[in-house]
């Protein structure tokens, strides 16, 4: 098998889930990009910062999303004969779960951060859980360079998931789904409707966007039909955000983005708001957990 990753195709004016766009390979961080246009005056405190908030997210806040993918995977029936390409690979989590079922993994990604921290995971030393043959290889470029002269048997958007944020637009979607031979399902996911989501409630408390508030099923759906595709199908899963401790709690949702112009604009001021939005939370030991219920949508090609 062979595990693909390479930075994001993105819509105009979109940047997933209110990450700066990055251009990968940029002056000052060869690990893999920094934000467009700011590259040459990011300082190495900068480059830390980003990369900090990055292993936040692949330590404290992705694994939160493993109920959701291992549902998709179990329904869909992932395995030997699946070539996977999933838009918004993030850093990485959902194409090693699905390499480890053993799929033929592709990925794309365009938070610079997020996509270094994968290249870290799936180029890193070999490991004795690593299925046999699991060789990666690291493409540069848009969703069309995916293209190898086999079609895809399978599509993933699991980024509105991961991160909180509004679908991915069509126009991030079509291109990918172009890739996918013909009636092949393409999945979408988002959070539930704000009722069943906790999470939801705590980062608009704490200036945040999470979602827009219509129902996430309408979304999908409209997502999915705009980039010219036929929704056969749909499930939720309860996704609960558990930490150890309520300064994980804060890294964590932190490292969504969803705060990111509230903290521009104050970001002690978001952090008290942040961790008093979560004292409902807060259990007699000291973890925090919020119920969440997350949804996805399978469309065909």
């Amino acid at each position: 098998m062979t595990p693909t990753l390479a930075p994001g195709h993105v819509a105009p004016g979109h940047s997933p889930a209110g990450h700066p766009r990055t251009t990968p390979g940029a002056t000052g961080d060869p690990a893999g990009g920094v934000p467009a246009g700011t590259a040459p005056g990011w300082t190495g405190r900068d480059l830390g910062a980003a990369r900090s908030r990055v292993r936040d997210w692949a330590e404290i806040q992705e694994r939160m999303l493993v109920p959701l993918v291992e549902a998709v995977y179990a329904r869909l029936d992932v395995g030997a004969a699946t070539r996977l390409l999933a838009v918004g690979c993030g850093s990485g989590l959902a194409l090693l779960m699905a390499a480890a079922r053993g799929a033929e993994v592709t990925g794309y990604e365009s938070d610079g951060a997020r996509l270094a921290l994968a290249r870290e995971r799936l180029l890193g030393p070999v490991r004795p859980d690593r299925p046999a043959g699991f060789r990666p290889r690291l493409l540069p470029g848009h969703p069309e360079r995916a293209a190898d002269g086999a079609a895809f048997t399978m599509v993933t958007v699991f980024e509105a998931a991961f991160t909180g944020g509004a679908p991915v637009p069509s126009a991030a979607v079509a291109p990918a789904a172009a890739l996918a031979a013909d009636g092949s399902p393409v999945v979408l996911a988002g959070w539930g409707p704000p009722e069943r989501c906790a999470t939801t409630g705590v980062l608009r408390s704490a200036g945040g966007t999470a979602g827009t508030g219509a129902d996430d099923r309408d979304e999908l759906e409209t997502a999915a039909r705009d980039a010219g595709l036929r929704p056969d199908g749909s499930g939720r899963v309860s996704c609960p955000f558990a930490y150890p401790d309520l300064d994980s709690a804060v890294r964590g949702l932190l490292s969504t983005g969803l705060l990111d112009a509230a903290v521009a604009a104050d970001a002690t001021q978001t952090r008290k708001e942040l961790t008093e939005a979560l004292q409902p939370y807060r259990r007699p030991d000291g973890t925090v957990r919020m119920e969440n219920v997350l949804r996805y949508l399978i469309a065909r090609a």
